[in-house]
């Protein structure tokens, strides 16, 4: 691929699979957890917080992006805390990432609790009534499950942070080696004349990253459903 690609798509596509890859492995704890909460718990504000999980879904990328920016910038409320401790995001790749990660966390978490909401609550109980605690109960019964949306959710995940393009933009810019994904880089080559043939190159391994991943997942899928059943 490397004799395929110039230095530049390179960087590109290496850079979209790290940002892709610590996206949905950083936000898949909190996936788990929001999941777990919109599907068992009843709390005060339950409707809210699935209004606010699902909000990147409904508002403009370019929207979520500026207010990443305003949040997070090194003037943000958050932002300017992190950076007195050495954490910036805006204008690097760990805000790309970040951009991703919330941009793909309603994906996540809906598969997540569909998959949660499927297990019969008695199995959990009855677990419970033999003295586990709820993490265990939740570790030994409930994550088996789930396994199977779990790594749905994750794979849409990283999907989705993969072609992630409004929102990592405005937060983070398009900055050739440090920022730019396979998305900004095939906008970047688009509007450069004679960048067609780059771009399209890029699309082609754009496609093949997700047919990918969405293959590998089907066949993980298949094979812990099928270890879930016969236990």
């Amino acid at each position: 691929m490397m004799g395929w690609l110039g230095p530049e798509e390179w960087q590109a596509v290496a850079l979209s699979l790290r940002v892709s890859f610590w996206a949905m492995l950083l936000s898949l704890p909190f996936g788990v957890l929001v999941a777990y909460a919109l599907a068992r718990w009843r709390f005060p504000g339950k409707g809210l917080l699935n209004g606010l999980v699902h909000l990147p879904l409904i508002l403009p990328p370019v929207v979520t992006g500026y207010l990443l920016l305003l949040a997070f910038g090194t003037r943000g409320p958050i932002g300017g805390v992190l950076e007195q401790i050495g954490i910036v995001f805006a204008f690097r790749w760990t805000g790309a990432a970040l951009a991703a990660a919330v941009m793909g966390f309603p994906l996540l978490v809906r598969a997540i609790r569909l998959s949660i909401e499927a297990v019969d609550p008695k199995l959990e109980q009855a677990a419970a009534t033999l003295g586990a605690s709820r993490f265990w109960v939740f570790l030994t019964v409930t994550l088996p499950l789930i396994l199977p949306g779990l790594l749905a959710g994750a794979v849409l995940a990283f999907a989705k942070a993969m072609g992630e393009f409004g929102a990592t933009i405005t937060f983070v810019s398009n900055i050739p080696g440090q920022t730019q994904t396979l998305p900004s880089a095939i906008y970047a080559f688009l509007q450069a004349p004679d960048g067609e043939q780059a771009a399209m190159r890029l699309v082609i391994v754009s496609v093949m990253v997700a047919m990918s991943a969405l293959l590998l997942s089907e066949l993980l899928a298949r094979r812990i459903a099928r270890r879930v059943g016969g236990a």
